[in-house]
């Protein structure tokens, strides 16, 4: 009986385990949203993980601003998020669905990468060049 019982923990322990890697590998979804990373600390009592927040605007100007809430793991990543912080960019995502507990992160959208936009687009074919950043101001 007490061997059963044994082997019964044990295979769902290893069914739990499979499950995190399994989550933890797969993605739900990727893409890329741009806009301006506008919040980004570093959080948690334990599981320290990087939190943010990018403002989305369709058009400079408008007074609808969307917030694209995030996690990265990656410290190299988080590097480079804060090099560009205020500034446009571009922020690599993949979308994690069933990871469970927020050990893993505040959200299910993990960045994996970033990228500064130099131009904005204002629609297909028309598009407003950013000024280079001074001297004075990096």
């Amino acid at each position: 009986m007490r061997l059963k019982l044994a082997l019964f923990f044990v295979a769902l322990l290893l069914l739990v385990a499979a499950w995190f890697a399994f989550a933890w590998h797969w993605s739900y979804s990727s893409g890329e949203r741009a806009g301006w990373v506008q919040k980004f600390s570093r959080k948690g009592w334990v599981c320290k993980t990087w939190e943010g927040e990018q403002a989305l605007v369709s058009l400079p100007g408008t007074a609808s601003v969307e917030k694209f809430q995030f996690t990265v793991h990656d410290e190299a990543t988080a590097e480079a998020i804060n090099k560009v912080m205020g500034r446009r960019v571009n922020l690599h995502y993949e979308e994690k669905v069933g990871l469970p507990t927020s050990c893993f992160g505040e959200t299910r959208y993990f960045v994996t990468g970033v990228t500064l936009v130099d131009e904005i687009s204002l629609s297909p074919g028309v598009v407003v060049p950013v000024p280079p950043a001074s001297a004075a101001s990096q």
